[in-house]
Order: C-alpha cells, then sequence, then structure tokens
C-alpha cells in the first residue's frame, strides 16, 4: 500500500512515519518551499506523547522540551482556583511536554528524513485537483506559478493541510467559519527577562472577564511563552502571523495582576490572531480520499487538543490501514467511525472554555470558581476517558 500526504505539519509529519513503522509506504507533498519550524509554544499532552515515544522520539523531545509537572488555573486577580500534578507525577507513563511548536515539528521532521529519507517529502507543490478510480488515486501538484509539477499515484490521499484545506475544499466545497469573538495575542519572552518573577516550572491558566492569559516555559527554561485571549468584536482575516502591538495587548489586561502585564510587556514582539470556529464535518471520508488534524476537526485552542488530535489521528488511520489489509474504504470507514465521536467532543468542551474561561466578576464566576476547586472538573480523574487514550490500539470490530 502506498499513501499520500497533502500537507507536512505535525500532523502529515507524523502519520508519515507512523505509516513507515507499519510497512506502508508514503509520499508527503507541502506547499511552502521549505518545511519551517512556525509558531509559538503549545501543551503536548500524554495521549499524543505516547505515540511519539512509540515512535523513539522520547529523547529527542526531551531536548528541547520542558516537562510539565503541574498546572494551575488562577483569577486575574493571581488567587489560585485549582491546580493539580501533571505527567510523570500524575501518575502517567509518559511524561507531559511545553514545547514550541516548530520545535516539535522540526524533531518529527528530522526523523522522517531519516527514516524514510529526504526524497520522500516535496515542498513547493500545491495541490490542484486529484481523480480516483476502482485501482487508486491520482493527485496533481502546482508551483507558485501555476505550472504543473508533478504527479502522484498512490492507494490513498491523505489531507492534513490545516485549516484552510485545500482537499477538504475539493472534497466538501469552500466552508463558511464564523468568528467567535476572540483574540489571541501570543509571544515569546527571554526568560533572563523575567528572572525577578521567579517563576516556576508550571502551566498557569489565569481567567477573567472577557479574556484569559495562559503562561508556560518553552525551549528547555530559556523562553516563556504566553497567549492572552480577549473578546473583540470584529475580525476579518482568518491568519496566526499577523504582527501586534504590544500597546494594545497592555491596554486589554488592564486591571489584570501585574505578574500578568510583566510577562506581556517583557516580550519584543507580538503576533495575534482572529479564533473561527468550525461546525463539525458530516464526514471525512470519500473514497480513498480522507482528511486528518486540522482539516476536518479545527479546534479552539482552549483545551491543548489541536495538535495532539492529529497525532491521534494519525495513529488510528494507521492502524486502520494495517488491518484492513488492501479495504482502503472500509479502513477509513472504521477510521472515521473511531475518530469524529471524539474530536467532535473535544471541539466542543474547547467552544464551551471560551464561555467558562471568560465569566465576568460576579456569582456566575464565583460558582464556577468553587465549582472548579471542588470537583476538580478538568482534573485527570475527571478526564482520564481523554488522557488515559491509545489512539493506536483498535477495539474489538465484533464489540
Amino acid at each position: 500500500m502506498k499513501a499520500i500526504i497533502v500537507g507536512g505539519g505535525i500532523g502529515g509529519l507524523t502519520t508519515a512515519l507512523m505509516l513507515r513503522s507499519r510497512g506502508i509506504s508514503c509520499e508527503l507533498y507541502e506547499q511552502s518551499e521549505t518545511i519551517r519550524e512556525l509558531g509559538v509554544g503549545i501543551n503536548t499532552l500524554p495521549h499524543a506523547i505516547r505515540e511519539l515515544a512509540g515512535l523513539g522520539l522520547l529523547d529527542r523531545l526531551d531536548e528541547v522540551a520542558i516537562r510539565t509537572y503541574e498546572l494551575f488555573y488562577l483569577t486575574r486577580h493571581g488567587q489560585q482556583v485549582w491546580h493539580e500534578k501533571r505527567g510523570l507525577d500524575a501518575g502517567h507513563d509518559v511524561p507531559q511536554f511545553s514545547i514550541h511548536r516548530g520545535r516539535l515539528q522540526g524533531v518529527i521532521h528530522q526523523a522522517v528524513v531519516e527514516r524514510l529519507g529526504a526524497d520522500a517529502i516535496r515542498t513547493g507543490c500545491r495541490l490542484g485537483a486529484f481523480t480516483q478510480d476502482e485501482g487508486g488515486v491520482s493527485a496533481h501538484f502546482f508551483d507558485r506559478a501555476g505550472c504543473h509539477v508533478h504527479t502522484a499515484r498512490g492507494d490513498i490521499l491523505i489531507g492534513a493541510d490545516g485549516i484552510h484545506s485545500r482537499v477538504r475544499q475539493l472534497l466538501f466545497g469552500i466552508d463558511r467559519p464564523h468568528f467567535t469573538g476572540c483574540i489571541a495575542y501570543r509571544g515569546l519572552v527571554p526568560a533572563e527577562r523575567l528572572a525577578h518573577l521567579d517563576l516556576e516550572v508550571t502551566s498557569n491558566s489565569w481567567w477573567g472577564p472577557g479574556g484569559h492569559f495562559v503562561h508556560y516555559y518553552v525551549a528547555g527554561g530559556r523562553l516563556v511563552n504566553f497567549v492572552a485571549v480577549q473578546e473583540e468584536e470584529t475580525w476579518t482575516r482568518e491568519s496566526w502571523n499577523e504582527r501586534g502591538e504590544v500597546a494594545d495587548a497592555l491596554r486589554l489586561f488592564e486591571g489584570w495582576h501585574p505578574q500578568v502585564r510583566t510577562i506581556i510587556g517583557a516580550v519584543d514582539e507580538t503576533f495575534k490572531w482572529g479564533l473561527f470556529d468550525r461546525e463539525p464535518l458530516p464526514r471525512w471520508s470519500v473514497g480513498r480520499i480522507t482528511l486528518l488534524g486540522d482539516s476536518c476537526h479545527a479546534m479552539l485552542p482552549f483545551m491543548a487538543q489541536g495538535a495532539v488530535q492529529s497525532i491521534e489521528d494519525g495513529a488510528t488511520l494507521t492502524a486502520c490501514l494495517v488491518e484492513a489489509g488492501g479495504d482502503v474504504a472500509g479502513a477509513l470507514a472504521r477510521y472515521e467511525l473511531l475518530r469524529k465521536p471524539r474530536t467532535t467532543r473535544l471541539q466542543e468542551m474547547s467552544r464551551h472554555n471560551k464561555t467558562r474561561f471568560h465569566l465576568p466578576d460576579g456569582v456566575d464566576q464565583q460558582r464556577r470558581d468553587a465549582q472548579t476547586a471542588a470537583a476538580g472538573d478538568r482534573s485527570i480523574a475527571a478526564v482520564g476517558w481523554l488522557y488515559a487514550h491509545d489512539a493506536g490500539v483498535l477495539p474489538d470490530a465484533a464489540a
């Protein structure tokens, strides 16, 4: 079996590694001229690290990431709402990592080059069209000038090409995401600039009226990553690399704890992006073609599940293809059956957190804080179904 993967992000690269590890050949096509290490920090939770560890990447991740041992929820004034151990300290068999998204992508990319060979990745290739028949699928790629550069032939085509997925567009038409009313400012601050704060190596989420603020170390402790989310009425571009003004971010967080404003004010530059939401797709697959990651279940970044779920997708899809032998359509049907309920549930939970995190000061906010402190409803015990899941182990088809 041979797979064609469209998209060289975390989901596409991880899936290539997984397929190769199970004896399925693949080629990966990326529209950018190079696969660059872009983005800022993300939390990578145990159910994804378990899959990456199975690919032999744990030591490499340890070299570039920070192990997260504790999570804190705080009010905007600094009062602790709730905290709990994470990763190995919480009893998991693998760590939880805080890592620069680009470094995570770089580790996986390096492994793909080593194990599949550099020729397995073709950059500067934009998907123009595809056709499929009983024997396979053909994908036609073009350069930026619109000139045809390559036609790939395989048994399956996997669209791992993100929120603006060309594969999704060709399968189901142009979608209409809606603006959530939230703008996120993000940045990376050299840790020495914040040494006077004595920040612990923890993940911290501050909740307040109309917004929330998250920060943690990345890059081996050399940088502090932050994401500052505030509600705003209008936004037009679904982009995560538009420059923002530090002064604007500080203005939006007036009245918050001095630590929050100190972290924002210490950054050299900040980027902002409007957060758009999509309804779950009715289906992911047509014939020999399927979707993976943000192309089929883009999530608001309020549960740290975006990259994690794309890794899980790759594990389940690989297992389904292996068990199905040559029955590609049957494998894709099972992949969708197993994955859609889980990702839809997480999309809905992430959407709910926008309201939950941003309650104005008052009775509802106090009730939320009390319930969170008493029940730990985001604790590992409460969401064990999420963290304990092994996406590469398929349930008995007869069950």
